[in-house]
């Protein structure tokens, strides 16, 4: 049973789609709409647009645009009547029932309730004779009884069934503890307990829900670590340990680590700001969702090579995300852990104040595959290193670490700087083409950018999509749009948009974007903020609704003449290049 659009429409009268999306992206006022770096994709100069007198945003970079139930969707991975429910929780509402069937929200809540159980029985079974061993190892490893229940650590006995045992007593069946990646079924179909003979971290999301666990050895057996698989309520990808904590840090910036045990040393040492990636490499889903808490990111991994090539990775990951980068350098133990267990709070203290800016570290890194001594590898060092520096964005940075390079290679600065002169001047050429490719087809610019909404009739398409901004802006406006209907659109999707919004015009609901959230893909959606986001007027809006239409049953031509309606695609042209050349500005 669908939702009542009713209920859809108070919903989205009461969200103010600002105040929501500031809980995730630092937004700036710009003249009556709202600018920040997008949430959905990686960069340094904003591009997401948030307009709330029509109730949306639109990235003008990654191309995601919608509503607020959209916005729930897309940040959350979550499906429609998830992220209804999430709003509605937000503004006090109740959510209709839906229908007597279990649906995905159910199935969601019942695994977040379950590992919410499954971590208390761990930490119970921690302390408790079961735990013995696991107790032990933590405390070895430097942690403190208040660390441990802080964090919530347990301990899985080496059974096969204690998990299921437990949970089955709380009326949660097998299936239930497949479904949230707490039990494995094997071959011949036998179903037993994930986690065996291992102490256990709970995976917490912003929230302070229970998503998953990680559980570690306590010995040199493999694997090492054993994580929860991805489930409806956990992705390793996007989630990261221990930000629940380190988000209301005020240290202002974070420290990424390469494990649970570095980043529960370093709160205990009162380094609140910590926080691990999840049994994988750093990812851009990762250095986003830190960007929405931090504004600056230390690098903090072991110093083995493994490390260093992890940092390597991460740097340009963080950079993309808007985040100011440094790396710090553990000296004389393997790991943040080591160190301070070695050396003390204070010496990892001041190791963090002295981390480098991440071109100085990358630099470095690049002198150490070559011999400086030879003339032959100091050339190969200083191109590689112009390569470096050429792609930093401020001309006083090229000045700065082109000197740093030129003083480890000894040569002057002015020969630095002449290297890299022309490798920035090679990457211009190149973008500079590219740009020129892109130009020479202006028509394709007009194109929707999913490949699977091509439009058949561009001209047309630009009429169909001028009505639709006009019954979006002003609802009554159907009225002068006569016996017209989506089947006399030349591109499906706008036709589809067209009656929906007429419909809705007609039984006095809502036309704004937003309320199409729940019959159009996130592919379909993203498009229509992209149509929606274009500029349009209301004030002669007649005599727009005329020359639209009479070019959509190809009657006729727009006002101002063209063969084929050329002035319209002209005119879209224009439209274009204004925004592509405002974004430049602005940039």
């Amino acid at each position: 049973m669908p939702l009542p659009e009713r209920f859809l429409d108070e919903l989205l009268a009461r969200t103010d789609i600002v105040d929501l999306v500031s809980e995730s992206v630092r937004l700036t006022k710009k003249g009556s709409s709202y600018w920040g770096c997008c949430p959905f994709h990686s960069e340094k100069t904003p591009s997401f647009h948030v307009v709330p007198d029509r109730q949306m945003y639109k990235c003008f970079g990654c191309g995601k645009g919608g509503g607020a139930i959209n916005y729930v969707m897309e940040l959350e991975n979550l499906p429609f009547k998830d992220a209804v429910a999430v709003l509605a929780q937000r503004v006090g509402m109740q959510v209709p029932e839906f229908g007597s069937s279990p649906g995905a929200r159910e199935r969601r809540e019942k695994i977040l309730e379950m590992n919410k159980q499954a971590a208390r029985v761990f930490h119970r079974w921690l302390n408790g004779p079961e735990g013995a061993q696991g107790l032990q190892y933590l405390q070895s490893r430097g942690l403190s009884k208040r660390t441990l229940t802080n964090f919530g650590l347990g301990f899985a006995p080496n059974r096969w069934d204690g998990l299921i045992t437990e949970l089955s007593s709380q009326g949660y069946d097998k299936r239930d503890l497949l479904d949230a990646g707490l039990a494995v079924s094997s071959k011949d179909g036998r179903i037993y307990d994930r986690f065996r003979n291992r102490v256990m971290f709970p995976i917490i999301d912003v929230r302070g829900g229970v998503i998953g666990f990680g559980g570690r050895v306590m010995d040199d057996s493999t694997p090492k670590y054993l994580n929860s698989p991805d489930t409806p309520v956990y992705n390793k990808s996007r989630n990261v340990f221990a930000l629940n904590i380190a988000k209301t840090s005020k240290a202002g910036r974070v420290i990424l680590t390469e494990g649970y045990m570095d980043t529960i040393s370093l709160h205990q040492a009162g380094f609140d700001s910590a926080v691990a990636s999840l049994g994988t490499a750093l990812t851009e889903e990762h250095g986003q969702l830190l960007s929405r808490y931090f504004k600056e990111a230390v690098i903090a991994y072991d110093g083995d090579g493994a490390g260093v090539k992890a940092a390597q990775r991460a740097i340009p990951i963080l950079e993309k995300a808007g985040l100011k980068v440094k790396v710090l350098r553990v000296q004389g133990a393997k790991d943040p852990d080591e160190l301070i267990k070695s050396y003390g709070r204070e010496a990892f203290a001041r190791l963090l104040d002295q981390s480098e800016n991440q071109v100085d570290y990358r630099l470095a890194q690049i002198q150490k595959k070559y011999d400086l001594s030879d003339d032959g590898q100091r050339i190969a060092f200083l191109q590689e290193a112009a390569q470096l520096v050429a792609g930093l964005r401020s001309a006083v940075e090229r000045e700065i670490y082109g000197g740093h390079a030129a003083q480890t290679a000894g040569v002057t600065p002015d020969t630095m700087k002449l290297e890299v002169d022309r490798a920035l001047k090679g990457r211009l050429r190149k973008e500079k083409k590219q740009q020129e490719r892109r130009d020479l087809a202006p028509a394709s610019q007009l194109q929707p950018r999913a490949r699977g909404l091509r439009y058949e009739n561009i001209r047309s398409a630009r009429a169909e999509e001028g009505l639709l901004r006009l019954l979006m802006l002003d609802p009554g406006l159907l009225g002068r749009m006569g016996e017209l209907t989506g089947g006399e659109f030349s591109s499906p999707l706008l036709g589809r948009a067209f009656d929906r919004l007429a419909a809705r015009a007609r039984e006095g609901l809502s036309t704004q974007l937003a309320a199409l959230a729940g019959e159009f893909t996130g592919e379909e959606m993203d498009h229509l903020a992209q149509v929606a986001a274009q500029p349009e007027s209301v004030a002669n809006s007649g005599q727009a609704i005329r020359d639209y239409i009479s070019l959509i049953r190809g009657e006729g031509l727009l006002r101002g003449g063209g063969e084929q309606g050329d002035d319209l695609l002209l005119a879209a042209q224009k439209k274009y290049q204004r925004k592509k050349a405002y974004m430049e500005e602005k940039k």
